[in-house]
């Protein structure tokens, strides 16, 4: 359905840390018109919550296979979350 939003919760396995990968997702997301945050895992893993059209959205989980160069990729678990309220831009947390 046109304009469908969705909001997902993704994370990241693999070598994302140290290659610039927050940095990164936060451009691609931009990019896509996309709003959340994307924050680095005690146990080396990138989380991401995105938000924005189901389009959008889907490319994001497509891009977040490849990462960015330096990045090696071993396993990407989306999680499906109510659409509820949008995020204001994209920003990287702690």
């Amino acid at each position: 359905m046109a304009g469908h939003r969705r909001k997902v919760r993704a994370r990241v396995y693999g070598n994302v840390q140290g290659v610039g990968f927050r940095l990164w997702v936060r451009s691609e997301a931009t990019g896509l018109g996309l709003t959340g945050w994307v924050c680095n895992e005690a146990d080396g893993s990138v989380t991401a919550q995105i938000a924005g059209l189901d389009e959008a959205v889907s490319t994001m989980i497509e891009h977040l296979w490849k990462g960015p160069a330096g990045a090696s990729i071993s396993r990407v678990d989306v999680e499906e979350l109510a659409a509820g309220n949008a995020y204001v831009g994209f920003r990287i947390v702690a």
